[in-house]
């Protein structure tokens, strides 16, 4: 293969800038220079990773320009700016989005395919970052992206892990975890700044001392220190020239490497330091029920929010700024309760390394943050034992002692008395072994308060942090998820965008209530019957992927009934399986029954650590194997795991869905993302009154949404009256018949007890009330089968969705952060025009 040159011509030297010009013959150049100085290859060595490199260098040069530009304003205007603090940032792959911002797709497909490559086996080179697990971490990576796009200041403050997310394979039926390398060959889109390193200290012990002026101060004498090295992302916004920072943080060792051990022969203790401060950024979220797991992710969660805070006070004070202004300057999100402990660093900070006074230095903090709550699940509200915590954060436990105690002499004088309250506000958990509350720390230092929907955000108020929103109902409003119609439309769904835009303009990618446009055209019989085609050849696509991956062969004129999520229990995804399995019974009853033919699609990640849910994916897997293969469903059922969910899969599985499984059980789900990118792509929904749901409902209409389950109040009333499930199980044959079928070893070579977990647990406790709703799950995936084969309505219903998503743009959500809550403003970002004869190096 070679890298063939334009012809030269005396045209060809007058040319734009290598590094920001965007003619072909301008791309075609830097294409080769960056294969050639950068990855140090000529074609005829060059592998498709070095191909991908050096297009990657290109389309980042044109980046930098933008990057630079917005730095250099942000400091000259001195802004304020949202500073995004996340344990995760699920961005996935860079080189296809930031040619869709950058508006140079076409160019740049021109550009690779003249030089004989082609851009989307590139595109398809690049390694996936998987730096988070799943919504949280892509809800991040969306909030950046319309940051960037609506052209507010800020930065995104994450972890860099060296190993993301596990790949995941499936072997006999069971998830397997595999180690991610995504860096193994480089990263083309960070650039370290190892020089804006800072150093993290932990564990050791606390003294006090008498200062010059005769104050009493607190000296905090780490066991180890290590050290934070800043690696830096351009997040681009769309067709504007604003390009943030995304900001991740690698652990060092201070001093990597020990002479003296070395010379006495002790070899593993020379490196030992650079080893163990190295392990810190190693993995994303280790399993953490051993005491060693537990440690490790508070200090992770640590390390992160101490390099973020110190930089951010590096900016505002870089031009004289007082620390006493700080909080003017800069707004730190708080994404979940994982950052949180950065209330009390920020106060340690401002009291020990600036020596303001304590009731200066709880100002400012609580002016800087604001917490956002991201579910009703115990686990995700985070605490930490006193042991733990006090061992590698002693000082800090020292500073969230000092705020419980001033908190709650507020609380006692507000409700004398009362000590069930003061329990409940109290940021120490007494009530056994003792434990630290982030979830209240992170109230109590905090601004604002925020739920991601509409309903989560009233069961917040009412459920888990009442009394606090009782105490100050001031802080608290709702701010529901949205998610990047630039990635989950115009870069996942091309044929689709494209007609759209033909029919609306392009404005809804930037305005993604210009999609109402699209109900102009719900009776033409032309665009129904053109939508109906791209659906199909999309559904195909997947089929042909399907059947190369995991060597199934699925029909893409059944429905494609799709859950792709985290696997949970409280996801339901077994629910799902409740409903194959009945089917299959109706099948094997009457082997002619007229049945809508359907192929189940499940993807997702089970914690390694959580058994149950991978159990549910051993079910999937196996009820899939004998469905598959049963000559009397005669290719009418069809059941797929596809592995390692991450962005890519989504983007080939949501424009693909005609039904999105979104069954959660309700009162759990807070808000959820993949049920806006599967109705953004015109897929209907079943689901539960959960979440997000709820607000899709409402948005699409009822009549273009199919709903069943328990509401919330009726799974709380239920729950209060002393479910039984097993009442379920007895009165209803077809329910008995499956979980009989389950617990028969059916699915599992004849063994009954691989299942009997699983049996067992709905029978007797069934937490998240499969039982309950299974019935009217069933109704409803029944009026499903029927309205899918009026396929002009259905088409039609599909056109509403995709018309009624404009409210769940992420664009959307950040407009509302940035007006309710962290009170900043857009700032434009102008290019200088290159000028050859300006073109060389003045330093001033």
């Amino acid at each position: 293969m070679t890298l063939s040159q334009p012809p030269k011509s005396k045209a060809n030297l007058i040319v734009e800038d290598d590094r920001t010009g965007l003619k072909v013959e301008t791309l075609r150049r830097a294409l080769a220079d960056n294969l050639f100085y950068l990855q140090g290859k000529f074609p005829d060595i060059a592998t498709k990773n070095d191909y991908y490199m050096a297009l990657a260098y290109t389309v980042r040069d044109r980046l930098l320009q933008r990057w630079l530009a917005t730095t250099q304003t942000y400091l000259q205007k001195n802004v304020r700016i949202v500073c995004y603090l996340s344990a995760e940032f699920l961005v996935g792959p860079h080189l296809g989005n930031n040619l869709i911002n950058l508006g140079i797709w076409d160019q740049v497909e021109q550009a690779v395919s003249e030089s004989g490559l082609n851009l989307k086996e590139l595109i398809a080179q690049e390694e996936e970052p998987g730096l988070g697990n799943g919504g949280l971490g892509r809800l991040a990576a969306c909030y950046m992206d319309s940051l960037a796009n609506l052209e507010i200041p800020a930065i995104g403050y994450g972890i860099r892990y060296e190993f993301g997310i596990f790949d995941q394979e499936i072997r006999d039926g069971w998830q397997v975890e595999i180690t991610d390398k995504w860096l193994q060959y480089g990263n083309p889109w960070e650039i370290a700044r190892p020089e804006q390193s800072v150093n993290v200290k932990f564990g050791g012990y606390t003294e006090g001392y008498t200062d010059d002026q005769g104050n009493y101060k607190v000296r905090w004498v780490p066991e180890y220190v290590v050290k934070g090295i800043p690696y830096d992302t351009p997040i681009l916004g769309y067709k504007v020239n604003t390009a943030n920072t995304m900001r991740l943080w690698k652990s060092e060792a201070c001093e990597s490497f020990d002479f003296y051990k070395f010379n006495v022969g002790d070899y593993y203790g020379a490196v030992n330091d650079k080893v163990g401060s190295e392990n810190l950024t190693k993995v994303l979220y280790p399993n953490d029920e051993p005491i060693q797991g537990k440690e490790l992710r508070l200090q992770q969660q640590y390390f992160f929010v101490s390099c973020s805070l110190q930089d951010m006070i590096r900016i505002h004070m870089v031009d004289g700024d007082s620390i006493e202004t700080f909080a003017d300057k800069f707004t730190a999100q708080l994404n979940d309760t994982h950052p949180s402990v950065g209330v009390a660093e920020l106060m340690r900070i401002l009291i020990d390394e600036h020596h303001l006074d304590w009731d200066k230095a709880w100002e400012i903090t609580k002016k800087t943050f604001a917490y956002t709550n991201h579910t009703l699940l115990p686990e995700a509200l985070e605490k930490w034992s006193l042991d733990i915590f006090g061992r590698i954060l002693p000082r800090h436990l020292e500073i969230i002692y000092e705020i419980n105690q001033r908190f709650l002499d507020q609380v006692r004088i507000k409700y004398p008395g009362d000590d069930g309250k003061l329990s409940r506000l109290s940021l120490i958990d007494d009530s056994g072994e003792k434990y630290v509350r982030m979830a209240n720390l992170a109230c109590v230092g905090s601004y604002a308060i925020n739920g991601v929907a509409a309903l989560h955000s009233e069961l917040v108020k009412s459920t888990i942090l009442r009394d606090f929103y009782e105490l100050s109902p001031e802080k608290f409003s709702n701010k529901t998820n949205g998610v990047t119609p630039r990635r989950w439309m115009v870069l996942s769904n091309p044929r689709l965008s494209d007609l759209i835009t033909a029919k609306i303009g392009e404005n809804w990618i930037n305005s993604l209530d210009e999609l109402k446009k699209l109900e102009n055209f719900v009776n033409d019989a032309g665009f129904r019957q053109q939508w109906r085609e791209i659906k199909q050849a999309i559904k195909q696509d997947l089929a042909a992927y399907t059947e190369k991956k995991v060597g199934i062969t699925v029909n893409p004129e059944s429905i494609f009934d799709i859950q792709v999520k985290r696997i949970h229990e409280y996801k339901r995804q077994h629910l799902n399986v409740l409903h194959i399995i009945t089917l299959y019974n109706r099948i094997k009853q009457n082997p002619n029954l007229d049945i809508t033919p359907r192929t189940f699609f499940f993807g997702g990640k089970a914690a390694p650590g959580y058994f149950m849910a991978k159990l549910i994916i051993k079910l999937i897997t196996s009820v899939g194997d004998v469905v598959n293969n049963d000559p009397d469903v005669r290719d009418r059922l069809k059941v797929v795991f596809l592995p390692d969910y991450n962005v890519t899969f989504g983007q080939r599985v949501y424009p693909a869905a005609d039904l999105s499984e979104q069954i959660s059980t309700a009162g759990k789900e807070a808000s959820g993302t993949g049920n806006m990118k599967f109705s953004l792509n015109g897929a209907l929904t079943i689901g539960t009154l959960d979440g997000a749901n709820v607000e899709i409902r409402e948005e699409v209409g009822a009549e273009n949404f199919f709903l069943f389950g328990l509401k919330t109040d009726e799974v709380d009333q239920l729950k209060a009256q002393g479910y039984n499930p097993r009442d379920y199980y007895n009165s209803n044959l077809e329910l008995k018949a499956v979980l009989d079928l389950i617990s028969s070893g059916f699915f599992s070579h004849g063994d009954y007890t691989l299942f009997q977990p699983l049996v067992d647990n709905l029978l007797y406790d069934d937490p998240y009330l499969l039982l309950a709703d299974y019935q009217s799950y069933i109704d409803c995936q029944d009026q499903v089968s029927q309205a899918y084969r009026d396929q002009d309505n259905w088409t039609r219903m599909s056109i509403l969705n995709v018309a009624r998503m404009g409210k769940f743009s992420s664009d959307r959500s950040i407009q509302d952060y940035c007006d309710d809550i962290w009170q900043a403003q857009p700032v434009k970002i102008k290019l200088e025009p290159y000028i050859q004869g300006n073109a060389g190096l003045k330093v001033k």
